[in-house]
């Protein structure tokens, strides 16, 4: 049975008064305070003080006690109220009541439950720390984009073991028969750091593995500048990813051709005492060469002793004089020791180097030690190349060839040919025909060479270079026509005062038809980033106004023979193909390009329907020089500016 109000607050004042009764009787019994004063020798003062001081600890009782009951009571009043407010509430004012009462970690708690699927995942993101949002962005990568992370982060050392690692056996034996110098001896473990390469070795480290060939380039993109082609893009997933395996074998083995341990980076310790060639010192293969300079510059020792070692080939030296120990001689690792400076530094310069290895154009590198002192030095192991010349006669007619392509257009062709005769009557003029239906051209040096069918123009212009037999040829389009300001001796001139120059273009209008080309190698993977910039131009051709170095020129330029049949034509580009060459060339041809030779170009129109079907190349053909820009050149991605 419940009770009301009233009937709790008459309990409770009940309770009160016996409370206040009970202690009123223990502390002040009127009888009993009076007998125990008179009962102890106190004075009656001292006695009724004590009982004073009793009687003002039962009011702080009494107080304390009151208070008690009071909250007691304002507790049970405040409870039958909320009880009857939680009667007369509403559901929204439960709820507004609930969410008061609260703690934060009930609040907490009842946020997160009611959060959706996309809310509480946007909360765990906000709340992830660094290392968190790392661990899951890890965790959602692909496996290209977890190596491609992998590579980015790796220190050039870890490049260069993996490189090593990725070898197969065949290329770490030719990484090895070519660079490798042997570990050197345990008594030299306290030797100071070699200064030779980009980073120090000492030389208590395995050298045959420190000496490998080159690691590959820090794996840093190259930059694509805007609108570039990339080629990931223009092939099928799958035929892309072939390329680009079938590529990186190609690539290292064209490495392997062009590179040489000669190129490897280089550095002169400080304050050595060792003499030794820096540079050109060259011998045949296999035959013995004394090695030119070899001193020891020291301080008076008791002995003295140095070591050199090869990898290529093999050291000896003469009979050695009295006093001085030679060990190692007709091996890789000669030791030369000695108490008698003077007989030491007289065999030491009778060391002579034979390579054991045949190879037309190739190096071997030479350590060269005395206790803590390193030096390394190169040998050019080579056969000295035939020379090829070409007699320059005393005219222009034994100087220079022209050639041209044709394809169905015999017009053009024919007032070409007039306008060289206007000007140069006895030329020789060669002509790479690949019309459907050739006609019959003749006429007073003038070789007329016929094709099969539309072959193309590069394939054209390889028959052309093949005929030539003067140290130039100028190429011209069969729809250009020469002028008074056509000098092809000026052109010679040029080429005659600049021996490195390997092409030189002309001008057409006055308007110069060059190219600049800016190449980044990127890294060995992916390739690398070319972009093809119409009218640059880097610098002034010293000497000759109107003359600046470029990469590259268009159909009119007068050219080295023998440089390009070294690039020659891709016969692959039967239509698509005005700076291909040049870019197949780039890094090998010096180019230039002037304005004070000039030709002009026919008029357009007149060639017939047959032509302009071959004449516009198709996705066929774009697609086929897209494929030899990413497979041939190596690139990632190519702009054409």
């Amino acid at each position: 049975m419940a009770f009301s109000l009233g009937h709790r607050k008459l309990v409770l004042s009940a309770v009160i008064i016996l409370l206040v009764f009970y202690m009123f009787i223990s502390y002040t019994d009127p009888v009993k305070v009076m007998t125990n004063i008179y009962k102890t020798d106190e004075s009656p003062r001292l006695s009724l003080l004590k009982s004073t001081q009793q009687i003002s600890m039962l009011k702080e009782d009494i107080s304390k006690t009151y208070l008690s009951a009071a909250n007691s009571t304002a507790n049970l009043q405040h409870q039958s109220i909320n009880q009857s407010l939680e009667q007369n509430q509403t559901d929204d004012d439960r709820a507004e009541t609930w969410r008061n009462n609260q703690t934060d970690d009930g609040r907490a708690e009842t946020w997160r439950n009611n959060q959706t699927d996309d809310g509480r995942a946007e909360t765990w993101r906000n709340n992830q720390t660094d290392d968190d949002r790392a661990e899951t962005w890890r965790n959602n990568q692909t496996d290209d984009e977890r190596a491609e992370t992998w590579r980015n982060n790796q220190t050039d050392d870890e490049r260069a073991e993996t490189w090593r690692n990725n070898q197969t056996d065949d290329e770490r034996a030719e990484t090895w028969s070519s660079t490798t110098l042997r570990a050197s001896t345990a008594s030299s473990a306290s030797s100071q750091p070699l200064l030779f390469s980009s980073s120090s070795c000492p030389l208590t480290e395995d050298l045959d593995m420190w000496f490998m060939a080159m690691p590959p380039r820090p794996y840093n993109s190259c930059t694509c500048v805007d609108h570039s082609t990339f080629f990931e893009h223009r092939f099928p997933t799958d035929e892309y990813k072939e390329l680009k395996s079938r590529r990186a074998k190609e690539f290292q083995k064209h490495k392997a051709r062009t590179q040489s341990v000669l190129s490897k980076l280089l550095f002169a310790a400080p304050n050595s005492p060792l003499h030794y060639p820096i540079q050109g010192f060259t011998v045949r293969p296999l035959t013995p060469t004394v090695i030119p300079g070899l001193q020891l510059h020291a301080e008076e020792r008791k002995s003295y002793r140095v070591t050199l070692k090869v990898t290529k080939g093999v050291l000896t030296t003469k009979a050695p004089p009295e006093h001085v120990n030679v060990v190692g001689t007709g091996t890789n690792e000669l030791i030369i020791e000695s108490n008698n400076k003077h007989n030491f530094s007289y065999l030491l310069t009778t060391v002579t180097y034979t390579s054991t290895i045949y190879h037309v154009n190739t190096g071997d590198l030479v350590l060269f030690t005395f206790e803590n002192h390193e030096a390394v030095f190169p040998i050019t192991i080579r056969e000295p190349p035939v020379p090829v010349l070409y007699d320059m006669g005393h005219d222009i007619n034994s100087q220079v060839t022209i050639i041209t392509k044709t394809f169905l257009r015999y017009s053009k062709l024919r007032v070409l040919l007039s306008s060289i005769r206007k000007f140069y009557s006895k030329i020789t003029i060669i002509i790479a025909d690949d019309s459907l239906e050739p006609q019959k051209v003749t006429g007073e040096n003038i070789q007329h060479y016929i094709m099969p069918p539309a072959q193309g123009w590069f394939a054209g212009r390889n028959l052309a270079v093949s005929q030539v037999t003067t140290k130039y040829f100028l190429w011209v389009d069969d729809d250009f026509e020469f002028t008074e300001n056509t000098k092809i001796e000026k052109m010679v001139e040029v080429m005659e005062a600049v021996p490195d120059l390997d092409v030189l273009g002309g001008a057409m209008k006055g308007s110069r038809l060059s190219f600049t080309v800016l190449y980044e190698e990127g890294n060995e993977i992916e390739g690398g980033c070319l972009y093809r910039k119409s009218a640059g131009r880097f610098q002034p051709l010293p000497g000759h106004p109107g003359c600046f170095h470029v990469s590259g020129v268009l159909n009119f330029f007068l050219a080295r023979t023998d440089a390009v049949e070294k690039v020659r034509f891709d016969p692959k580009l039967q239509r698509v193909a005005h700076s291909e060459f040049f870019i197949d060339g780039f890094g090998s041809l010096m180019v230039a390009s002037c304005t004070h030779v000039t030709i002009s170009h026919q008029p357009r129109g007149g060639n017939t329907a047959s032509y302009g079907r071959f004449r516009h190349p198709g996705k066929k053909d774009e697609m086929m020089k897209e494929r030899l820009h990413f497979f041939k050149n190596n690139l990632r991605c190519i702009r054409y500016g």
